[in-house]
């Protein structure tokens, strides 16, 4: 076995959630040649991970023209995100074997069309993902549990990001709390008012505060806890510079996305706000971090879209703020 294709197209923290499965793979077949496939924004994750031998940037457009760049009859094609695009795009990649998951673990199931090989059955909602896409390697003999991110961050990204830090008031001297107030889905934002009134009842005066953004929605919701806290909302970032940025800092905020997942990559402290998805299977995996999270009757729904996002409402500033406190003082 020399030619192997990733398949994991998006989103980000799902690419930062395969990271173990492709370094049990590298560990596996050191002498394998490992493609993978991803969309443009993952490819500045995988620029990050030594060890892979080619990035295949799939533009979604162009998926023909894109599938004849990957194709090799002898390659094997995992595909680890389970939708129809994937799976199609394994299948046009011409691979002799194609492996996913079973039908029951697909979020789409007819993917499972386009395979050749299917993992087992496994209970969805009781391990975490990062668990389920190594089980995925079961299929090619390989038994791993190691959650292992093999990522490397070039010093000139660090001190980039060093000097943003620096323009926006940041002294050597003051360790870096991220508050990550965006989020994918509406769903997984916590409210405005909420941050307000938490970061209003934390007190580290040893701490420089920083409000994450990652589009334009997100920026304009950290403008408005700015205007009402005092914390400065962060600068631009690329996405090798957030990475760079939790690497820095020494406590993250966060709802369930893209940074909460970097930074548990990272190893970093976190607290973990939850509301329409389930922490066992996305959240944090250290047993210092804190958790938050009311699962309601209907949880968890996975809605990008609710009605009353009654279970964020539940969170309390008082215990996100007394979960930084604690964090703060063993691990800040």
């Amino acid at each position: 076995m020399d030619r192997i294709l990733i398949v994991r197209l998006s989103s980000l923290g799902d690419i930062v959630h395969t990271l173990p499965a492709f370094a049990s793979l590298r560990r596996g077949f050191p002498g394998a040649k490992i493609r993978w496939a991803v969309e443009e924004k993952g490819k500045e994750i995988l620029d990050l991970v030594p060890g892979i031998d080619e990035v295949a940037v799939i533009d979604k457009r162009k998926w023909l023209r894109a599938a004849r760049g990957i194709k090799d009859r002898d390659q094997i094609a995992l595909d680890f995100q389970g939708l129809v695009k994937s799976a199609l795009l394994a299948y046009l990649s011409r691979s002799r074997r194609r492996l996913g998951f079973s039908r029951e673990n697909l979020k789409e199931p007819l993917a499972s069309l386009f395979y050749t090989e299917c993992l087992s059955p496994i209970p969805e909602e009781e391990g975490h993902v990062i668990s389920k896409n190594l089980k995925l390697l079961q299929v090619l003999g390989i038994s791993d549990a190691r959650f292992d991110f093999p990522l490397e961050i070039p010093a000139g990204v660090i001190q980039s990001v060093r000097s943003k830090l620096a323009a926006a008031g940041w002294q050597e001297n003051l360790k870096v709390i991220v508050y990550n107030i965006g989020a994918a889905w509406e769903s997984k934002r916590w409210f405005p008012e909420k941050w307000i009134e938490m970061i209003g009842k934390v007190h580290l005066p040893d701490a420089f505060p920083l409000l994450l953004w990652g589009n334009e929605v997100e920026k304009k919701l950290a403008e408005a806890v700015a205007g009402k806290t005092g914390v400065r909302v962060g600068p631009d970032l690329s996405i090798k510079e957030v990475i760079a940025l939790l690497r820095m800092a020494s406590l993250l905020v966060s709802g369930d996305t893209f940074a909460l997942q970097a930074a548990c990559a990272l190893d970093l402290p976190v607290v973990a706000l939850f509301g329409p998805t389930n922490p066992r299977r996305n959240g944090p995996f250290q047993g210092r971090d804190r958790v938050i999270y009311k699962a309601l009757g209907c949880s968890p729904c996975y809605k990008h879209e609710c009605s009353n996002l009654k279970c964020l409402q539940a969170i309390s500033a008082e215990e996100v703020s007394a979960a930084v406190g604690e964090l703060w003082g063993s691990h800040g």
